[in-house]
Order: structure tokens, then C-alpha cells, then sequence
């Protein structure tokens, strides 16, 4: 699977973080019916048609179920105004619940993993599995396509790395749908330890899945910088500014979604403390409108012209 890469989409200039915030409660609201009725069907069905694999992948249904609440927890918290122990405001709850999905997932995988080891060990134990199954499966394989889909360009409208992070989360259940049927179909061709396997080999795409969700919201709490591509976009902004003559040194966090900047700018080494100090919140203001920068922190260089920097004086000859 590929990732979705935020930064390789425009800016999201159009959403506020109200907007942004009601998307996400939209969207997820949508995933918490389809996972509710997902996981029921599935666990019901996979009881009743004596499928592990259908079972686990029930199992992976309710961890989207209890990511969804996660989200939803986050969505709410994130959009805090900022106070005295948070003056950038609270938008790192967004990355602890991406941290809190990969620990889902990666928890979940596992315990999948050591189920169907179980029953590998004991292969007479595996029963047959009725057709009904795989009808259940493919059900459940366009239901998650279509969530996956939805919820991610939702995501990507409002430039949500959480809300990404979930999306991904269904369609690791859309995957893990093929080959919970794929084991359905073995096994009712006869080769009934293929249900274990296929459960399996769900337990390691959830786990791997997870390890790196978790891994990723890892690095961005503690303060990993944003790529070079958005670097590059927002030194090129700061140099149009009208004044500016020089950028450097720009540092970045992220927080969130959002991007915390400090950078140096250089101004005519003439102007006033004023004038030059009117540069630095223009440059700072075009900055925030622009990109997805939560604050930006300037520290203003004198410039010279570099034919008068080092320009020498030299008396006439007597």
C-alpha cells in the first residue's frame, strides 16, 4: 500500500479549523455506523459459519470501531483554544491519536497473529466453513472500499493527517477482506487450514500497519521537521515579500496538522526599527495565509548592499 503524503497536496487555504474539525466529525460519525454494523454481522457470521478468518477480521472491524471514538476524542480536544500550559494551542492531541491508533493496531495484529498460530499448531481442530461466509466477506470488502474511499478525500480536502490515518485503518479491513475470502475459498475447496492462514496473515498486515502509524506520530512528537518540498514553499513566500531581502535559517515542528516556523529574514540595514519590524509581520501574515502554519516566529537581519558592504573610503594623495 502507499500512504497518502499531505504535502504533496495544495495548501489548505479554504478551511478553517472549525470546518476542518466538523469535517472529520462527519466523516467519522459515517465510519462509526459502517464499523458498528460491520463488526456485528461479521463476529455473528463468522460464529455461525465456523470462519477464524471471518472472525478476526469482525475483530479488526471493532478496532475501527474503538479508532473511530479515538478520533472523535482528539477531533474535540485539538480544536481548544490555547491557554497558559498550551500557548500553541492543543493540536498535538490530533498526533497522540494517530500515536493511539498505531498502538490499536499494532496490539490487535498481534493477538491475531498468536489466535491463528493456535490453530495452525492443532490443524485437525480447523472445521469446514459454510458458502455463506464469503458472501458475508465480499459484503463486507465493499463496504470498506467505499468507506476508504470516502473518508479519504475528506482527509485530503481538509488536509488531516488523523483523519488519513483512519482512512487507512478501513482500507487495511478492505485488504485483510480479500483475504479473509481467499481463505474462505481454500477452505471450501477442501484445504481448510487455509481460514487460519488467511486470519494470519490479517493479524500481520494490521500489525505492520500499526508499528508504522505509531512509529510516524512517534517522530512528529518529537519535533520532527516538515519535508523539504513545504520548506522550499514557504522560504519562497517569505522572500516575495515586498522589503525582504534575504531569507535563512528556517526551522520547523509540526504540531498537529499545523506547522510551527522560525526564520530569519534580512531588511534594508537602513530602515527603521519600525519599517523593518512592519516587513517581518507582512512576511509573518502572508505566511499564515498561505500555508498551514500554526505561528511564525521572524528574527529581522540587517542587509547591506553588497557593493557598500565592503566599500572603502581612500583619501586623495597629497
Amino acid at each position: 500500500m502507499q500512504f497518502t503524503n499531505l504535502s504533496d497536496e495544495p495548501e489548505d487555504t479554504g478551511h478553517s479549523p472549525a470546518e476542518r474539525a466538523a469535517a472529520a466529525s462527519r466523516s467519522t460519525w459515517v465510519s462509526v455506523v459502517v464499523n458498528l454494523a460491520l463488526t456485528s454481522t461479521q463476529i455473528v457470521a463468522g460464529m455461525l459459519t465456523k470462519s477464524h478468518g471471518l472472525i478476526a477480521d469482525g475483530i479488526h472491524s471493532l478496532s475501527d470501531l474503538v479508532a473511530d471514538f479515538v478520533v472523535l476524542l482528539a477531533n474535540h480536544h485539538s480544536q481548544k483554544d490555547a491557554d497558559a500550559d498550551h500557548p500553541y494551542g492543543h493540536h498535538r492531541y490530533e498526533t497522540a491519536a494517530s500515536l493511539v491508533l498505531g498502538a490499536l493496531l499494532l496490539a490487535v495484529g498481534l493477538g491475531m497473529l498468536w489466535s491463528s498460530f493456535l490453530k495452525l499448531e492443532q490443524p485437525e481442530s480447523v472445521q469446514k466453513v459454510h458458502a455463506a461466509a464469503l458472501w458475508v466477506a465480499g459484503g463486507a470488502l465493499v463496504a470498506k472500499e467505499f468507506l476508504f474511499r470516502y473518508m479519504l478525500s475528506v482527509a485530503k480536502r481538509v488536509k488531516s493527517s488523523m483523519l488519513v490515518a483512519n482512512a487507512w485503518h478501513a482500507r487495511s479491513d478492505a485488504a485483510s477482506s480479500v483475504v479473509v475470502g481467499v481463505g474462505i475459498v481454500g477452505n471450501l475447496a477442501g484445504y481448510p487450514i487455509l481460514d487460519p492462514i488467511a486470519a494470519a496473515i490479517v493479524g500481520f498486515m494490521v500489525a505492520k500497519m500499526g508499528w508504522e502509524f505509531g512509529w510516524d506520530a512517534l517522530h512528529d512528537l518529537m519535533d520532527r521537521a516538515i519535508d523539504d518540498e513545504e520548506v522550499a514553499a514557504i522560504r519562497q513566500t517569505l522572500a516575495e515579500t515586498v522589503g525582504v531581502q534575504g531569507v535563512h535559517d528556517i526551522r520547523t515542528r509540526k504540531m498537529g496538522d499545523m506547522i510551527v516556523v522560525d526564520a530569519h529574514i534580512e531588511v534594508d540595514a537602513t530602515l527603521s526599527v519600525e519599517a523593518g519590524h512592519d516587513i517581518a509581520v507582512q512576511a509573518r501574515n502572508s505566511v499564515l495565509q498561505r500555508h498551514r502554519v500554526l505561528n511564525l516566529m521572524t528574527h529581522v537581519d540587517p542587509w547591506r548592499r553588497p557593493d557598500l558592504d565592503h566599500a572603502a573610503v581612500v583619501a586623495p594623495s597629497a
